[in-house]
């Protein structure tokens, strides 16, 4: 039998971490940095979240191969950052977390940016500034 990556051995028994824990790190995580509005889990995890049940590691994929623990993450961003500075970010906050957290190694977080939005006050304001320079 192979020991997972994700299987810690120690004196008192084996550790187990299941992938959608380590999701939920990285979200947790993600959701911090500034210039994140939400991560997109697709359809199905929106209607989950409308229906009452948060979900943390919505719009985040976890694989444990080996010794290597690959994260992918599909964000949306708020408009007005500078979307390469704010997925580095990302990247570096979430493969500490995960070290920190699980002993895992990390190999790779892949950010996937999906969607601008605009704030509602920003989207306001456009608006207003639009109707102002109409004749």
């Amino acid at each position: 039998m192979e020991v997972n990556k994700s299987e810690i051995n120690s004196e008192l028994g084996t550790i187990k971490i299941a992938d959608e824990v380590v999701a939920t790190v990285a979200g947790l995580a993600a959701a911090e940095v500034e210039g994140v509005a939400s991560m997109s889990g697709g359809w199905g995890t929106d209607l989950v979240e409308k229906l009452g049940r948060k979900n943390f590691g919505k719009g985040i994929r976890v694989e444990v191969t080996g010794e290597e623990t690959r994260i992918d993450i599909f964000l949306v961003i708020d408009y007005g950052y500078q979307i390469p500075k704010v997925a580095e970010e990302v990247q570096k906050e979430v493969k500490q977390a995960v070290e920190t957290m699980t002993g895992l190694k990390v190999s790779s977080v892949n950010v996937h940016i999906v969607s601008v939005i605009l704030k509602k006050s920003e989207a306001q304001d456009l608006d207003a500034g639009d109707e102002m320079t109409e004749f």
